[in-house]
């Protein structure tokens, strides 16, 4: 009986090619290895053909490999037992390689994986049966003799008979939908036993794969192998001096799976366990019996004692990859032994033998006495970084946070604000200090890794040298790390290939960053949730995790994240932000700038909706083939309303009118007077529409075509670089000057000129909303920016107000009944039972809108319910036992459900509506949250809040009795106050404008004081302008008084308050030598001079309103 005998029904080539593997182990190991190789190939040949899916490699197997474990049909490691049986296979194909000890090796492997593919591909009710060793042939002289004729490395008639009958078969089974195969295929994987064979097998290639030279068949102590200078060997079977005692031999010596030698110094002992073997108890056991009884001939490698330990790092590893509810019995255990409370911790990978050299190397209490050390005259410094001082709050929160030992940091800071630069700051000063080694400066997207390589390389550091000329900076394109790189920009996805993909090459170990800073820290976690125990005997955690997640886990080093809209996954992996700085502190700080109230358009068909009747003719198409219209004649009503515009119905009217109405306000051909306009679209083919209407309305008016492109991920054919080439057209040049998006400019994008932002999209992400908003926020003071504003045709803004983050309870759409029903079934758990049974009932409710009315009803009769509702009603009320054993009963009922073809209704059709529209009405959003109201409410609103608040609010009581005594803090505080309830100082004005009829730009203080004391209005220009004029009236100022007089004028064209305190705030102040140096020139009068200026300031008497 073989061991692949059970593979002879379904897959009877597999059975042939595994039990002539056996027959020629001992006799013709080459041969036995060969067919190995062709039996992984025909395994991953009939995975394409299961799942139809075409081959777009080259068609080798190591390319067919990474596909599919890109694809996720391949489970990690299914694809490292893949690539053991291919690379011992070729060796043996192309040199003659024949150790029967690899054939075993092959034999154990394929056996294990064809159990693993039984169970996904042929009988799902396989288990894996434990593999027997084959037996020598008999010792008789005929059978020991060598075989005459070596096996040819080709498939016989049989087999070749064999291979196509089974693609046949392959290609004829019906299609298993992909979310449940991948399910399925994880849930083997999870059950699969490893030998230890391979675990050691595997742990070589990783060990090779970050730098150590290692085999552990053939680099052993016994044969010899050695340490040596400038060598890095990971030797394997190791004597040491400790013992156990067995029946054979009561004081056997006990051997080190693997000791670890930079040069001819011992750094580390490593462990080596079978799959299901718990490994974090092997530091406390095994290796810490090896590492404090190293024999005293050896002693000459030692690099140190630490009580009784005589080797400093110690590792265990059981091959299985990291998973956190299972962390005892997974991932690479490690422990520093140097320190006693240094606790073990699980890695994601092995460390180099650069890193290990590293860590032993490090001090870090001297290198947070270094980084505290430095000064901060570089990051003011006027022709370097020349940080804000809220910027430099931001560096010394996460240079105190580091020192603190803290592992994971988060800052939280608006858009606009200047991440990139807080980021450059950080950079440098953790180099310069020796605080990092290595940083890796994670993005999720190629233009955002581009433009922090373009800050890298513009801003000035020290001695006029900008980052890439004082460190090694690599690119986004540059993967290899040179030992001199210190910095390494690199994207998400560009760092999975090189961490995950099955393969030889070298891989980044987990010591090769010592730093992860994380730029849009928020994106990229939608995924991101800790399985339960329960689903994990299931489901595949990788699942859950994000692609950010599994990169910030694999590298041993600190985490920083930025962003400016912290959610609440976010604050699960980093913590609670360090730092806050807020849109609205910016813009009250003026470090950013305002949005007006928000322009609402409406037209006919928003405010109606759009209706088809049963029996209309109407045009449609697929989503998946936009280019086939056709004609039908609809069977029922169908109605939509303004969310479903432009994704469930294409309505060219409703986007002509809009646009007709928005090209009143904006002019593509002056960017350099009025801005520039960014539009968010729904989907691609809608952006296309929009950029065609906006050039018929604008080259009209001869505005040119160039000044109107989209910029999208289609756009181009896709092409990269001729995408990020437009991005800089529309942030450097005049044109273009509208650009319409998707998702490509929503986020990290910086174009200071944009100042209208158009929503003809509904998005329900707060995160992502206020990311939009966020491209528009920047100053940009060549252009004169003074407020941005916002046209919403979709009531986007009304919409927001109703977002909330509760999590839902469904927690993946992709997790089936089936796999929901086995894992009821094992836990036993309360809280476990409930969480299955709340997924079960959502899921049920989600399901049950989307089937056909038979399939309803038939579904309804097998839960014994009149209706859903109902039926979930009913449960509630039963204990939870009571409720599982009834659901258990019922599980047939709900398996049809899984089924992809099972009465589900098709997908809905996209209809094109070709009614005519046009605008009835354009409103601005003057209230709190942006409803609409009549800007004569707006105002009389903000009298009476005012009014009402004059002597409980600190700051306005001053303001409208002592104003000169007012304190900027002061004044952020009112406006912080006034911005919560709504008023903010681009609204009023606005709303001025529209009652009055008069544009003037008056600040904050005339406006509070206007509504306050009936003072008269006047612009913040032409207040300064009077103010200084009454003081130069006053005095016969000195030639030396009247430049610091011109001084004090610039400033208060861009403050609203200037006392002494500005002379401690204010860098321009500063370095003209500040109050003293002014004061002298004033002849020490100058606080009587900044009295009766900010007297002037405030007089709003007729005395005030010069000429």
């Amino acid at each position: 009986m073989s061991n692949f005998s059970f593979l002879r029904e379904h897959f009877p080539l597999l059975a042939e090619l595994g039990e002539k593997a056996e027959q020629y182990l001992y006799t013709d190991p080459n041969s036995s290895m060969f067919k190995l190789r062709f039996l992984g190939e025909k395994i991953v040949e009939l995975m394409f053909q299961y799942d139809k899916e075409e081959d777009p490699t080259d068609h080798t197997q190591v390319a067919r490999i990474r596909w599919l474990t890109a694809e996720d049909y391949l489970p990690e490691q299914e694809a490292a037992s893949l690539t053991i049986l291919r690379k011992l296979g070729n060796k043996a194909v192309h040199d003659n390689y024949a150790s029967e000890q690899d054939a075993l090796l092959c034999l154990k492997v394929a056996h294990s994986l064809c159990g693993w593919f039984m169970a996904t591909y042929g009988d799902y009710r396989y288990q894996e049966q434990p593999f027997v060793m084959p037996g020598k042939p008999s010792a008789s002289p005929r059978a020991m003799e060598p075989r005459p004729v070596p096996v040819p490395h080709t498939l016989t008639p049989e087999e070749q008979q064999l291979s196509r009958a089974e693609s046949r078969k392959a290609k004829q089974a019906p299609k298993v939908p992909k979310k449940q195969r991948v399910e399925q295929n994880g849930k083997a994987s999870s059950y699969r036993n490893i030998s230890e064979a391979e675990t050691r097998y595997l742990i070589d290639q990783q060990l090779r794969q970050v730098g150590w030279e290692v085999d552990s068949r053939e680099m052993t102590y016994a044969k010899g192998t050695r340490p040596a200078r400038n060598h890095n060997r990971a030797i394997a079977e190791w004597p040491t001096d400790a013992f156990h005692k067995t029946e054979q031999d009561p004081r056997k010596q006990d051997r080190a799976d693997y000791a670890l030698f930079v040069g001819k110094q011992l750094v580390g002992i490593i462990e080596a366990k079978r799959r299901f073997k718990n490994v974090s108890s092997v530091l406390d056991d095994q290796c810490r019996e090896y590492a404090t009884h190293i024999r005293d001939k050896d002693r000459e490698y030692l690099v140190g004692q630490w009580g009784d330990y005589q080797v400093p790092l110690l590792f265990a590893a059981n091959g299985r990859p990291f998973i956190r509810q299972c962390r005892m019995a997974s991932g690479i255990w490690f422990r520093d032994v140097r320190k006693p409370d240094n606790a073990p911790k699980a890695l994601l990978g092995w460390m180099s033998p650069d890193g290990v050299k590293t860590l032993l190397e490090r001090d870090i209490p001297e290198e947070n006495r270094a980084l505290e050390a430095l000064g901060d005259n570089i990051l003011k410094d006027p022709d370097g970084l020349h940080l804000y001082p809220y910027q430099i709050e931001a560096v010394k929160k996460t240079e105190e946070a580091v020192r603190q030992g803290r592992k994971k940091i988060l800052l939280a800071m608006a858009t606009g604000t200047g991440k990139t630069r807080v980021i450059l700051a950080l950079i440098y000063r953790f180099l310069k200090s020796g605080r990092f080694r290595r940083i890796l400066y994670l993005v999720d997207r190629n233009t955002l890794g581009e433009q922090a390589y373009g800050k890298f390389t513009e801003v000035k550091l020290e001695e006029l040298k900008t980052l890439d000329q004082i460190y090694s900076v690599n690119q986004l394109g540059d993967t290899e790390l040179a030992p001199e790189t210190r910095v390494q920009i690199a994207t998400v996805q560009s760092m999975i290939r090189r961490l995950f993909t099955p393969g030889d090459d070298p891989v980044p170990s987990v010591s090769a960053f010592d730093l992860v800073i994380v730029d849009e820290a928020h994106r990229g976690y939608l995924l991101d949730r800790e399985m339960s125990e329960g689903e994990l005997l299931y489901r595949d955690e990788g699942a859950y995790q994000s692609q950010y997640r599994r990169v910030l886990d694999y590298f041993d080093g600190v985490k920083i994240g930025l962003t400016a809209t912290p959610a609440l996954q976010t604050t699960e992996i980093f913590g609670r932000p360090i730092y806050q700085y807020s849109y609205r502190e910016a813009v009250i700080d003026g470090y950013l700038i305002d949005h007006d109230a928000p322009v609402q358009i409406q037209t006919e068909l928003s405010r109606k909706g759009i209706h088809l009747k049963k029996g209309d003719q109407v045009k449609m198409f697929q989503p998946d083939e936009p280019e086939k219209v056709d004609t039908a004649t609809l069977e029922d009503d169908v109605d939509f309303d303004v969310e479903d515009f432009n994704r469930s119905v294409i309505t060219e009217g409703f986007n002509r009118a809009v646009l007709m109405e928005i090209a009143r306000y904006i002019d593509p051909a002056s960017p350099r007077m009025s801005g520039k306009t960014l539009i968010f679209a729904a989907t691609d083919r809608h952006a296309d529409l929009v950029v065609q209407l906006l050039k018929e309305i604008f080259t009209q008016r001869g505005v040119p075509s160039d000044a109107i492109v989209k910029i999208t991920g289609a756009s181009f054919g896709g092409d990269r670089k001729k995408i990020s080439d437009a991005i800089k057209r529309f942030k450097n040049e005049d044109y273009p000057s509208v650009v319409v998006t998707v998702d490509l400019l929503t986020t990290g994008v910086d174009v200071p000129s944009i100042t209208s932002l158009v929503f003809l999209r509904r998005v329900k992400s707060r995160i992502l909303f206020e990311q939009m908003l966020g491209r528009a926020t920047r100053r940009c003071d060549e252009i004169g920016k003074s407020k941005f504003d916002i046209y919403d045709a979709v009531g986007e803004f009304a919409e927001m107000a109703k977002v909330t983050d509760m999590k839902p309870v469904a927690t993946s759409v992709t997790t089936t009944f089936e796999d929901l029903f086995e894992g009821l079934k094992i836990v036993k758990d309360e809280s476990q039972i409930r969480d299955h049974v709340d997924q079960i009932l959502v899921k049920l409710q989600r399901k049950l809108p989307r089937l056909q009315p038979e399939a309803r009803t038939n579904l309804l009769q097998g839960l014994n319910a009149r209706d859903g509702k109902e039926y979930v009603h009913q449960l509630r009320l039963l204990p939870l036992e009571k409720v599982k054993e009834e659901l258990l009963a019922k599980e047939k009922v709900f398996a049809v459900l899984d089924r992809h073809d099972y009465g589900i209704i098709d997908p809905k059709p996209l209809y094109i509506a070709e009614d005519r529209d046009k605008v009835v009405g354009v409103s601005r959003g003057y209230g709190p949250d942006n409803e609409t109201q009549r800007p004569e409410d707006y105002l009389e609103a903000f009298a009476a809040f005012i009014r009402n608040n004059e002597n409980q609010i600190a700051a306005l009581k001053v303001l409208c009795t002592k104003p000169r005594d007012l304190k900027r803090s002061d004044l952020k505080q009112l406006q912080a106050e006034l911005a919560r309830e709504g008023f903010t100082e681009p609204k009023l004005n606005t709303a001025l404008r529209e009652v009055k009829n008069q544009d003037m730009a008056a600040d904050i203080i005339s406006l509070v004081r206007q509504a306050a004391l009936g003072s008269p209005l006047v612009s913040h220009a032409e207040r300064v302008r009077r103010a200084m004029a009454r003081l130069r009236q006053q005095h016969d100022f000195t030639q030396g008084e009247e430049n610091w007089l011109k001084r004090f004028e610039k400033i208060l064209q861009k403050e609203e308050i200037f006392n002494r305190e500005t002379f401690e705030e204010d860098d321009r102040l500063k370095h003209a030598g500040g109050f003293q140096t002014a004061n002298k020139a004033f002849g020490n009068q100058l606080d009587g001079i900044l009295d009766e200026l900010n007297d002037y300031l405030y007089d709003d008497t007729n005395g005030g309103h010069l000429a």
